[in-house]
């Protein structure tokens, strides 16, 4: 049994708890709960999420390359979750389209249920998943923060353009 490792990342958005091993990440989740700093006694896998983080708020990365452990999730979250990957830094689309893009075209309700239990929030990026309308809508960290992450890939995408 793998050692579960805790470490915090202070974000624009409130603390981010990230929980690991030297196997691979478990979880990466928003907390509004105090956790003691375990930063002195880190895998480099959890040393190297908490850099990767701190580069996507920073605007120096788009893109997580990090080893997740996918297999507390039933096959079909997992297979949503593998399909948040293909959402373009800085894009969104549509619990319809995600549900098409692994070919459950009917199965709206239920990507979002799998999008409402990604245990990697960021990193997987849900927050990039928006309504039929283009209204904002379910987010486990909160719908302020999901408009938050949203204007905060634009605005690199619109600093990119120049």
């Amino acid at each position: 049994m793998a050692n579960i490792q805790t470490a915090s990342y202070q974000s624009p958005l409130g603390q981010i708890i990230i929980k690991g091993s030297d196997t691979g990440i478990s979880s990466v989740l928003f907390n509004d709960e105090p956790v003691p700093d375990q930063s002195k006694l880190l895998s480099n896998c959890m040393t190297e999420a908490v850099e990767q983080l701190h580069e996507y708020f920073c605007h120096k990365r788009q893109i997580f390359k990090l080893a997740l452990d996918l297999s507390q999730g039933t096959q079909f979250q997992q297979r949503v979750w593998q399909a948040l990957l293909s959402v373009p830094w800085g894009e969104t689309i549509t619990y319809s389209q995600l549900a098409c893009r692994i070919s459950h075209p009917h199965a709206i309700r239920a990507v979002g249920s799998a999008n409402s239990h990604n245990p990697f929030l960021i990193v997987l990026p849900c927050h990039r998943v928006i309504g039929t309308s283009g209204v904002l809508t379910g987010y486990a960290g909160g719908l302020l923060r999901k408009k938050w992450l949203l204007e905060h890939e634009q605005q690199s995408v619109q600093l990119e353009m120049f």
